[in-house]
């Protein structure tokens, strides 16, 4: 204990020191937001650090009392940080927001907390939005624009959106990124390094530096327009073949690095039920389309939008075909994941669904779980070890689940008990796993909420498209090692038949042409090798 509270003193005593003579140096004024940034995450990190090395002084350990005093403890630290990232705003609410969705990986007192920064993102004033505009657009908003509503249509972390129509009457939404954003994400990224680094020297147990080495990765992707324009045009293309989706066209000479001008496109958030029954939207047709959307970027492309929150997913009715659409927004933040990662991915995930025991701990060693791999089992699918060993498409998930009073979710009762108790080891099986898998399981827990309050989880729909994808992915990776044409054709028709039966398992009336389709393309390679074309065989369906 008092070589803990050596360390916290000083601790404060080296950044209270340093902040003074960095000012005194600079000859910074006291209000200047860079320097009140860091005085107040250092405060916050000094408080959070003492409440937990001196709260539990009198209470004996893995007692009811001391887990119910801890439980306050981590109510009171997710506070105060929640509290720093609306102070701070811009890149510690988009950390913070980060951290809310990771469900299953922190204590629910932090995730219930930061939860709410989704709906606390702070609004740049008109001035500044016409600034920007000025800047990057070289022309006042009258002259870009018919009509500009004050107003956002939402706001985020890094920027905003306005509608707004143009001279030549089409609707666009126009996104403009907060003006200061850009100069104080680098020193944000700075500030949140020795912090972390400070809180893992008092607690050696928690090793979360993987967040700050992502943020500064990911961080300038996001910040650059271009780059999601081009993200938002590459995912429409990839999945042109689900009707259903529905991605803002862009504006590219009406957009920078700051300033992203798209297509406007309304609807309600698809956790909203109440709006789905106005409108006539089926609720499993759109989890289950959401699952299809999603298992086709993660298994067979590789090319994953990670930041399904309900803002970025929209559901409507086509005002021309009045078919049910997704509209999936902000394109910022994408995960690329590898060959290799992916192919291993999809066979644990095989695995996982048949319940063989074997290939999950194989399959997660090869994605660098070691001998965590029960818990990253558990992780990755948010189901307890029991239903994970069962198979976790045979186990229905309200047999072990509870209604959670913070977040209105279901949460498992097992991993919710323990998530507390084993946080060293998910800090350390986090700092394990490619980095690649970090933003996966951000968007599996996001994804999991959204279901869970559509209440479809878990559904059997959801496991066959999963599976489908899985093993075309695996085809496609075969026939990408295989020259022979008469392999290409094995594979294309076990892969046909593999789908079929996945079909006639899960007892649906139509395949979906899944089979059909590579059957009658087996043939067409097939002619082609017969007529002497075998090395124009395609390596994917």
């Amino acid at each position: 204990m008092a070589g803990h509270l050596f360390k916290v003193s000083s601790l404060a005593t080296a950044v209270f020191a340093t902040s003074g003579f960095y000012l005194y140096n600079r000859q910074m004024n006291l209000n200047d937001l860079s320097v009140i940034r860091f005085g107040r995450a250092a405060t916050t990190t000094v408080l959070i650090s003492f409440d937990y090395i001196t709260a539990f002084k009198h209470v004996e350990y893995d007692t009811e009392e001391y887990w119910a005093l801890k439980s306050k403890v981590h109510l009171r630290s997710a506070e105060r940080l929640r509290d720093l990232c609306c102070a701070n705003r811009g890149t510690f609410i988009k950390v913070g927001q980060h951290l809310g969705a990771l469900d299953y990986l922190l204590p629910e007192e932090y995730t219930s907390t930061l939860k709410v920064l989704h709906s606390q993102a702070p609004q740049s004033s008109m001035e500044e939005i016409q600034q920007v505009i000025r800047e990057d657009l070289g022309k006042e908003l009258s002259e870009l624009f018919v009509s500009f509503e004050v107003k956002p249509q939402g706001t985020a972390s890094l920027a905003q959106v306005h509608k707004a129509v143009l001279h030549d009457g089409r609707t666009v939404a126009i996104k403009v990124q907060h003006p200061k954003v850009q100069g104080q994400s680098s020193r944000d990224m700075v500030i949140m390094e020795v912090m972390l680094k400070a809180v893992h020297w008092l607690f050696p147990n928690f090793s979360f530096m993987w967040l700050v080495e992502e943020a500064k990765k990911n961080l300038p992707l996001e910040l650059d327009f271009l780059n999601e324009g081009h993200n938002a045009e590459k995912v429409a293309n990839m999945l042109a073949h689900f009707y259903f989706l529905k991605v803002p066209l862009i504006y590219w000479d009406l957009s920078t690095k700051r300033i992203l001008t798209m297509e406007f496109v309304d609807g309600g958030h698809i956790n909203d039920r109440n709006y789905m029954k106005k409108h006539g939207i089926n609720v499993n047709e759109i989890s289950e389309n959401l699952g299809k959307m999603y298992s086709e970027m993660i298994f067979v492309h590789g090319f994953v939008h990670c930041d399904p929150h309900p803002g970025n997913l929209l559901v409507r009715k086509c005002p021309r075909s009045k078919k049910t659409e997704i509209a999936l927004l902000d394109h910022g933040l994408y995960q690329v994941l590898q060959p290799d990662f992916r192919l291993n991915y999809c066979q644990l995930w095989q695995a996982l669904i048949k319940g063989d025991m074997s290939e999950v701990e194989r399959y997660s060693l090869r994605l660098g779980a070691g001998d965590l791999y029960a818990l990253f089992a558990c992780v990755v699918t948010s189901r307890s070890w029991t239903a994970v060993n069962a198979g976790i498409s045979s186990v229905p998930v309200t047999h072990s689940e509870v209604m959670c009073g913070h977040t209105h979710t279901y949460i498992d009762v097992e991993i919710q008990n323990n998530v507390a108790q084993y946080l060293p080891q998910i800090s350390e099986l986090l700092n394990r796993v490619p980095r690649q898998m970090l933003l996966l399981l951000k968007t599996n827990d996001l994804l999991r909420g959204i279901e869970t309050t559509l209440q479809t989880r878990a559904s059997s729909s959801y496991f066959i498209n999963m599976s489908r994808c899985c093993l075309r992915a695996i085809a496609r990776h075969n026939r990408s090692k295989d020259r022979s044409w008469r392999r290409h054709i094995q594979i294309t028709l076990a892969e046909s038949l593999d789908l079929w039966r996945l079909t006639m398992c899960a007892g649906e009336v139509t395949p979906a042409a899944d089979a059909d389709h590579l059957i009658k393309k087996s043939v067409k390679w097939l002619c082609q090798a017969i007529s002497g074309g075998s090395s124009s065989v395609e390596a994917r369906p």
